[in-house]
């Protein structure tokens, strides 16, 4: 560990906010657009429309910034050197765990475990706690609208424990039915796994009465938030999850780093993920004793400068406030859902946008007669615009909903409503094209 007094020579210095007078929620879009360079380009003419948020979002120049400042001026590994580098490196790192801690309002910084992805932060909750805790005849609850990142893992507990699975479907409005999960939760319940906001149908669970729910039959909740953190206030301790993951890479941050939350009393009942360096206590010839948490769940060298970068992404957002930013995406989010309905056989997926918060910035959508792909292909190629066709690693969701696949335009902060303009025209020029051309 580094010392005090080194860490205190080389404490980081905080990354500047972007320095900006307050601006009405309507203009978020035009305002923060300066701050992503990639979104200023144009291909064969075409200014460049980015609606792909959902897969992944773009990265203002501040965090492009701090990587480089990382690599360039304090490169150097974490935890174990005394020399100047270190303790500057594992300040800025440490630093960025409690920036995430405070950006979830999580209990303590001891909760927030760094992983590559969410991805990651599931397979160790399905690993750790999951091979301990689950037993053949156990049961576990999932929603047909999960991403296969939160299913497969469990399969994977099913076959190895005799757990059975079991899978909430969708009401009539096209949302999973939280009363048949309430009536599939019994004492043979022991963990649910549900989304906060799909990110096909663009619907949000209400966590807090999903927890109350499987708290009272004692089974622990598991929230894949990686739809959510990006876009919306989230409150780990007011919703009440024993889980809860999200990526940096969604959130304006670097890829390569995200992070699971944890109760720290499960966290510290639970298994080791990974072996090998920091993750120890003491090392033997013949068995091992292990740190406390996160640095038990963090095996040797951790993506160091992708955490700085993440912690400088919750700065930026921090700076506009998540809800700042939810209220301009729900006011952009019901313009791009309202525009869409004026294409003709067009059908959206999940349910209409409410005066409640119940959709998400991104629609999935079908044109009748059209394969989503074509539309994607042809909106980049000859229009410039950029959105996800496919399954969307959902295809449970998709074949529930009796499709092979959806187009989907997703959106951030950063985008405007002249933007959701250029894709209307151009999704509309794209139909015509593929239609004239069948």
């Amino acid at each position: 560990m580094a010392t005090a007094a080194a860490a205190g020579r080389c404490a980081t210095a905080a990354v500047a906010a972007p320095s900006r007078e307050a601006e009405p929620a309507s203009s978020l879009g035009d305002l923060t657009r300066v701050d992503f360079p990639i979104l200023d380009q144009e291909f064969d003419g075409n200014k460049l429309v980015y609606f792909d948020n959902g897969a992944t979002s773009q990265k203002p120049s501040h965090v492009m910034k701090a990587l480089d400042d990382y690599y360039r001026f304090y490169n150097s590994n974490v935890h174990r050197g005394i020399h100047a580098l270190s303790a500057k490196a594992t300040d800025a790192y440490e630093s960025a765990r409690r920036k995430v801690a405070n950006f979830v309002n999580a209990a303590d910084s001891r909760e927030i475990i760094f992983t590559r992805n969410a991805t990651e932060a599931i397979n160790l909750v399905a690993y750790s706690w999951g091979l301990s805790n689950l037993k053949q005849g156990d049961e576990i609850i999932l929603t047909v609208a999960e991403h296969h990142s939160a299913i497969v893992p469990w399969q994977f507990v099913s076959q190895k424990t005799g757990a059975v699975l079991k899978y909430v479907g969708l009401t009539k409005e096209e949302v999973p039915d939280i009363e048949q999960l309430k009536g599939l939760l019994s004492s043979k319940t022991k963990i649910v796994v549900v989304h906060h906001v799909s990110n096909v149908l663009g619907s949000m669970l209400p966590i807090e009465e999903v927890v109350s729910c499987a708290n009272k039959v004692g089974a622990k909740v598991l929230v894949d938030a990686c739809q959510s953190v990006p876009h919306m206030p989230v409150d780990v301790q007011k919703l009440g999850a024993d889980f809860l993951v999200a990526s940096s890479h969604k959130m304006c941050g670097p890829t390569g780093v995200g992070f699971l939350h944890g109760k720290f009393e499960i966290l510290s009942s639970m298994e080791p993920f990974l072996g090998g360096g920091e993750m120890i206590a003491d090392v033997f010839e013949d068995k091992s004793t292990y740190a406390e948490p996160p640095s038990r769940f963090e095996a040797g060298t951790p993506a160091i400068g992708e955490a700085i970068g993440l912690g400088v992404a919750i700065d930026y957002l921090s700076h506009f406030g998540m809800q700042r930013i939810h209220e301009y995406e729900k006011e952009l989010g019901s313009y791009l859902y309202e525009s869409l309905l004026s294409v003709p056989n067009v059908r959206i997926y999940g349910p209409a946008p409410s005066a409640s918060d119940h959709r998400a910035p991104l629609c999935s959508f079908n044109v009748e007669n059209v394969h989503p792909t074509d539309i994607a292909e042809i909106l980049d190629l000859q229009h410039g615009v950029a959105i996800r066709s496919g399954h969307h690693c959902a295809q449970i969701l998709h074949r529930t909903l009796g499709i092979n696949a959806s187009a989907r335009a997703s959106l951030h902060f950063y985008n405007t409503k002249e933007e959701v303009d250029a894709f209307i025209h151009g999704l509309k020029a794209t139909i015509d094209f593929l239609t004239s051309h069948h």
